[in-house]
């Protein structure tokens, strides 16, 4: 869907008595001098609001919501819990609260007093999102005016804000989207797409790949009537070396001839959420113009149980040269990643590699819906990713590597096999990924199966898919490899 469209205005006391839509205010112990001027046509009702249990219980960046409050021609007014001392997190919050209100009259926020405007501006355009394949379509919302002492300098401010959540729903539609629809030639289409925007775009297609030696990642779609294809796309806004994003794009996974059970197996159009997150920040980078040199990568492919699919037992062998004895067709993002990681190496000579995938259940067993698992072979840049995640409210968790976790991986058959079984499996599948990093390459491996498609909504995105990872890639973008 669209993001919404915003607009900045001077604050004007008569426009929040006429705003038919959603009108917000801002309170914490006391009223702000705009539901002051409310108060007072309301007779006092805000007032009470403050003394009554329930405003008591209210945490930062929640609301009390009045229906239809005689004397406004408001649907709907949110007297929001904001202190001047709110956090980012709190104020996206906030944001977050008044879209879940957004109907078609749109809203009229007194924001004059909020000094985390970007930060609520970017939790409303978040939360304002909505995603559906029924007939009649998703309606957007009405306009969200913000109500501002200085409207040009509060536009200039929340610019790249917005930009950013329109990313992080370019990267919702993409996870969304069902396999019939997004399929690999599709994806490539969007991402090329993208030149318009100021990216170099690259699309190399099955030829290509069987050239380059890419035989891990073309197993996995051999059995796929879509074809296999990877896509570049750069980003030069700086001179050096690039940081590389690698994602994981398998848009539909059926587990191969492994199959899934049936129930639940509709869930797998997300798998190539990975893909999707790339793409996203790669969007972001361009649209504002990033002081960085970024390299996103994707490996787009199918994997389906056809006459012609890869089967248990069969070896494979990677770009990087290695040998891999399949022993689970459903353990399939871990080849395709192989491929993409070492061709990103070989041919950028990285500063630094991070890549994404829905990789394993076993990260849900261990961190459920609420953190991404993340991999490193480098403190510094993992405690940056971290770091990143924490100030963007986009939950992750460090999980640990050893070797003694290679044990799990070998096999008399080849130089590796693709899966060690049922314990630590997020662990083993992250130590088969760092087998195709290059020595001394700084490296995060980062599991987002259970964040991007949570199984319930989250209080920055209605229920489906989340986008998890786009403000936190390109806050370690900024704070790291912007110069």
């Amino acid at each position: 869907m669209a993001l919404a469209e915003f607009r900045f205005d001077a604050a004007d006391p008569a426009a929040l008595s006429a705003h038919k839509g959603v009108v917000a205010v801002f309170a914490d112990s006391a009223l702000d001098p705009a539901a002051r001027a409310l108060d007072r046509r309301l007779k006092g009702a805000l007032g009470r609001v403050l003394a009554s249990p329930a405003w008591a219980k209210a945490k930062p960046g929640e609301a009390l919501e009045l229906g239809y409050p005689a004397g406004l021609a408001a649907s709907t007014l949110l007297l929001v819990r904001l202190p001047r001392t709110a956090s980012e997190g709190e104020a996206r919050k906030a944001g977050a609260r008044i879209a879940r209100a957004l109907g078609d009259e749109g809203a009229l926020v007194a924001a004059r007093s909020v000094r985390r405007l970007e930060a609520l501006a970017e939790g409303i355009a978040l939360r304002a999102y909505g995603w559906t394949m029924k007939a009649e379509g998703v309606k957007a919302p009405g306009p969200v005016t913000l109500a501002v002492a200085d409207p040009a300098a509060a536009r200039s401010a929340c610019e790249v804000a917005l930009l950013r959540a329109e990313a992080v729903h370019f990267t919702r539609d993409l996870t969304n989207d069902p396999a019939n629809v997004l399929t690999t030639t599709e994806f490539a289409r969007r991402i090329a797409g993208m030149r318009d925007l100021g990216l170099e775009v690259e699309i190399l297609d099955e030829p290509q790949l069987e050239r380059l030696g890419m035989r891990a990642l073309l197993a996995v779609g051999q059995g796929s009537e879509s074809p296999s294809k990877v896509a570049v796309m750069t980003w030069k806004g700086a001179e050096g070396a690039p940081l590389a994003l690698v994602g994981k794009g398998v848009v539909f996974d059926t587990g191969g001839i492994s199959i899934k059970p049936a129930a639940g197996m509709e869930e797998m159009v997300m798998d190539m959420g990975g893909a999707g997150v790339v793409a996203g920040v790669m969007r972001l980078l361009a649209r504002r113009k990033a002081k960085a040199h970024v390299v996103g990568l994707v490996g787009l492919v199918e994997n389906m149980p056809d006459g012609r699919a890869q089967r248990p037992g069969d070896v494979v062998t990677s770009m990087k040269g290695d040998t891999i004895e399949v022993i689970n067709t459903d353990a399939e993002g871990r080849l395709v990643l192989a491929d993409v990681l070492w061709y990103a190496q070989d041919r950028f000579k990285p500063a630094a590699v991070i890549d994404l995938a829905t990789l394993t259940g076993a990260i849900m067993v261990a961190l459920g819906y609420e953190n991404a698992g993340v991999f490193a072979n480098d403190d510094a840049l993992c405690e940056a990713l971290l770091k990143a995640c924490a100030a963007t409210g986009e939950g992750a968790w460090r999980m640990p590597l050893g070797p003694a976790y290679d044990a799990l991986i070998k096999t008399r058959v080849a130089d590796m096999k693709n899966t060690g079984g049922r314990w630590g499996g997020a662990i083993t599948a992250a130590q088969f990924l760092q087998r195709f990093i290059a020595e001394g390459t700084p490296w995060v491996h980062i599991d987002i199966a259970g964040v991007a498609m949570p199984a319930t909504e989250t209080p920055l995105a209605p229920k489906g898919a989340s986008g998890w990872g786009v403000r936190a890639l390109d806050a370690l973008i900024r704070a790291r490899f912007e110069g």
